[in-house]
């Protein structure tokens, strides 16, 4: 049974789509994505804006119980008795966790495994490879790599009810995610590579998961995807430019899952940010200032700090602009006008917000208040429902993909650690690039502020000296020289290398 969701009224929805949510770190916006994918191998990203997307996740409740809610087979296989014990010790300490849903039975392994202790050990390395193992999530919301079809499965809340999909940690944007490639101009494109590159069903990791899990376990019924307000953004296209990028690289594709994972992050970011921008009437684009820490304290620290608690505030302005906006209207003002402004004040808020219903007039929030009034409240409902979960976005991903840290500093600012400057250059760059190029495309598609070039308006300004940016630049230099990403020529020439380079065209 689906959890029902309740939507009080929709402003968040409208400006970002149902829904981007905190909890739901991009890591688990791609494997909720790759859950979609999989129900459209036929037709992967090609969606049109009015076409309905529908897909039919897994719940694979046998391979998701061996690996997160059976702590007993390494005590068992380190028990000094026969192997046919072990298997009957084994199966009698799973059957009392069991869920009764496609699990009672597990005998099947017996023929899978000729030893109990491979079976140990297939475990053992598929464990190893989940996502937050160690964490104390509940294991039905627990999750293995994506090794290929069969080891995709969504979050799920399991209790003596039964087994029901919870929008906590799957809460749409993996489904968001899917949209906005396949509005890209060329999703269909990338579609037709992420299928041949993770789908294999016989790739060995592949073979070994559905050797444990047995005949899939899709969920009862198809279900639809989530709302994207826009048909078309620039942002698609640029998200769907980076996974290109990636996966022409000359690396596997599970070293370059966790590159289009963190690309994927920081771009849903960046439009995050970018709608709150245009919904509040901000026409200046998204950047980030960002520190590369040194062993020194810098002087792009504060505006770094400064750069992060902006872009923090967009989106609350945005909620309240997007509220208020409804009073610029032709529609409002005829309204005023009426014989009962009120009232018609109130159906100009329902067919927008879906607020107030009719059941509010008796709590007060209905009939009998003006115009204003209804939008006054609406907008501190609004940005109180904002500030639990949509509100804390910006901090929750930032952190995530490795943008925005705390160390060596009282308060967070943009400091991107290496394996997002990684990920930048290995979607930046074919095989090599001037740096001051990278430097120049990072501001252009990520918004990225660095050196004194990028920062030339902020020198304009006075808000910090042109020689604090190239020491800035040029800790970033050090920083990519020490990592493999950097070759020097000369003092005054350097090149960006991308280690990868391009197995294939983009």
């Amino acid at each position: 049974m689906a959890t029902i969701e309740k939507v009080d009224f929709a402003v968040d929805e409208h400006i970002w789509g149902h829904r981007l949510y905190d909890e739901q770190l991009p890591h688990l916006a791609v494997l909720e994505f790759l859950g979609v994918l999989g129900s459209n191998l036929d037709k992967p990203l090609v969606a049109g804006p009015n076409d309905k997307v529908k897909y039919q996740p897994q719940h694979q409740i046998r391979l998701r119980g061996l690996l997160f809610n059976n702590p007993y087979v390494e005590s068992v296989r380190d028990k000094s008795i026969s192997d046919e014990e072990k298997w009957a010790m084994w199966k009698n300490h799973f059957a009392q966790d069991a869920t009764k849903m496609g699990d009672e039975d597990m005998d099947y392994l017996r023929k899978v495994f000729t030893k109990f202790d491979d079976f140990a050990k297939a475990i053992e390395l598929l464990r190893s490879s989940a996502f937050e193992a160690r964490s104390n999530k509940r294991w039905s919301s627990k999750f293995v790599f994506p090794f290929g079809p069969d080891a995709l499965f969504e979050d799920l809340r399991v209790d003596s009810s039964g087994a029901s999909n919870d929008r906590r940690f799957f809460a749409r944007t993996g489904e968001l995610l899917y949209l906005m490639l396949s509005r890209a101009k060329r999703g269909p494109e990338l579609g037709q590579k992420l299928v041949a590159r993770l789908f294999d069903k016989n790739v060995t990791m592949n073979r070994l998961v559905r050797a444990l899990q047995g005949p899939p376990q899709p969920a009862p019924n198809p279900r639809e995807v989530g709302y994207l307000p826009y048909a078309r953004h620039p942002r698609f296209d640029l998200l769907c430019e980076d996974w290109l990028a990636i996966l022409s690289r000359d690396m596997p594709i599970y070293d370059a899952l966790d590159h289009l994972i963190t690309s994927a992050g920081l771009n849903l970011l960046l439009y995050f940010l970018e709608c709150a921008k245009t919904t509040s009437g901000d026409v200046e684009p998204v950047e980030f200032v960002c520190e590369i820490v040194s062993k020194e304290r810098t002087k792009v620290r504060a505006l770094s700090g400064d750069s992060y608690q902006a872009n923090q505030a967009l989106s609350q302005r945005a909620v309240k602009a997007s509220v208020e906006s409804i009073k610029l209207t032709d529609e409002w003002a005829k309204a005023l006008k009426s014989d009962y402004p009120d009232a018609e004040c109130a159906k100009l808020m329902r067919a927008r917000f879906q607020w107030p219903s009719p059941d509010d007039d008796d709590d007060g929030e209905g009939g009998g208040k003006s115009g204003d009034e209804l939008v006054k409240a609406l907008a501190e409902k609004a940005e109180a429902r904002h500030d639990q979960h949509v509100g804390k976005i910006h901090s929750a991903w930032a952190k995530s993909v490795g943008l925005s840290s705390r160390r060596l500093a009282r308060r967070t600012r943009y400091a991107p650690n290496d394996r997002l400057l990684k990920t930048i250059v290995i979607a930046l760059v074919k095989d090599r690039m001037q740096f001051d190029e990278f430097l120049h495309e990072a501001k252009k598609r990520y918004g990225l502020v660095i050196g004194d070039a990028e920062g030339a308006r902020l020198v304009k300004d006075k808000k910090v000296d042109q020689e604090a940016l190239s020491e800035n630049q040029g800790n970033l230099e050090s920083r990519l020289v020490g990592l493999g990403l950097v070759r020097k020529l000369s003092d005054s020439c350097s090149f960006v290398e991308n280690p990868f380079g391009s197995g294939g065209e983009e």
